[in-house]
């Protein structure tokens, strides 16, 4: 593969805004820069972020001080039990003045959506949301309304052994481009945080605006992609398909999903082409939490992980026309 730099040498000065956004949500956010990086990749590459954890490590607070650094409008929701559709995506009210109808639109119709606790909503109210975060648009009453741009989902979730929480369905699962594992935080970083309690929190300002956002985003997708790459991100997927643990694999969308978090990945890091490394260090955020497993295999937390991990010890990325996507090897138990 040849490494292509930017021919404008440009790269690298799209990594000041981000880092200007790092600095910011770091702030007020005590925990693994990593988490940060991850946001980053969502956001420019279109992405949406699912950040699971347990109650009190300060999820909220993170995605909160994300969506105001990034200067765009913003919106949160509080998912419950009683959570209904229209609660989101908005509904026609009557004009008593004249017996019209207007629109009233939900908080769906924003740059960053802020989903606290989503999967505490009944399947119904998640089909609406399915909908915002795959096509970016909402139907109400059969009328079809666009979504601003840019549009991202920020999700919090408990861990579904929790009391009163629904399992999200695979499907929209799938939508989310990455899920953060959010554990708690170092020795070092609470002490932080314990030091920082009880004085005023920092106003997080916007560093970013609408047009940045757009701009990072349209220099991601023109990031240089081999297709010697786009062959070892197919054979991943396809490993994680014929595990005999797994009964569904990595779908065709979250190969998509891994190539566009691989590009991202490479503008993060100043570049404007993609290399091995990039699929490899963004595939377990991004191909993990999409397998299905065998019953009994589920069992296990870090099954999952333990098989993408194996994926990328066994499929090694070879240049152009040496392995077919057909070839991958298949797994043993």
């Amino acid at each position: 593969m040849t490494n292509h730099a930017p021919a404008d040498g440009n790269a690298a000065d799209l990594r000041a805004p981000l880092e200007a956004l790092r600095a910011e949500v770091s702030r007020v956010f005590y925990g693994k820069r990593e988490i940060l990086d991850v946001m980053l990749v969502a956001l420019l590459a279109r992405g949406h972020v699912l950040l699971e954890g347990v109650p009190g490590i300060a999820k909220t607070t993170l995605v909160k001080a994300f969506a105001t650094a990034l200067g765009l409008s913003a919106r949160r929701i509080q998912f419950t039990p009683d959570l209904l559709p229209a609660d989101i995506t908005g509904s026609y009210v009557l004009k008593p003045t004249d017996g019209s109808f207007f629109l009233r639109p939900g908080p769906l119709f924003a740059n960053v959506v802020l989903a606290d606790e989503i999967n505490r909503a009944p399947a119904k109210t998640q089909s609406a949301l399915l909908e915002a975060m795959q096509e970016r648009q909402v139907t109400i009453e059969g009328d079809k309304f666009e979504l601003p741009a840019p549009f991202m989902v920020l999700a919090t979730q408990n861990p579904v052994d929790q009391a009163g929480t629904y399992p999200l369905p695979e499907a929209q699962i799938d939508r989310f481009l990455v899920r953060l594992l959010l554990g708690y935080p170092s020795a070092h970083d609470e002490v932080a945080m314990l030091k920082a309690h009880g004085l005023a929190t920092p106003e997080i300002r916007p560093v970013l605006d609408a047009g940045q956002v757009a701009a990072l985003q349209a220099a991601t997708a023109a990031v240089h992609v081999e297709e010697d790459l786009l062959d070892y991100a197919v054979r991943l997927a396809v490993f994680t398909r014929n595990h005999p643990k797994v009964v569904l694999g990595a779908s065709p969308r979250a190969t998509l999903a891994l190539v566009q978090a691989g590009k991202a990945h490479a503008l993060v890091a100043g570049r404007k082409y993609m290399t091995p490394d990039d699929l490899r260090a963004m595939a377990p955020w991004v191909l993990t939490h999409r397998l299905v497993l065998q019953e009994g295999a589920d069992y296990d937390p870090n099954a999952r992980s333990r098989i993408v991990d194996e994926a990328l010890n066994r499929v090694t990325w070879t240049r152009r026309g040496d392995v077919s996507p057909a070839a991958a090897p298949r797994p043993t138990a």
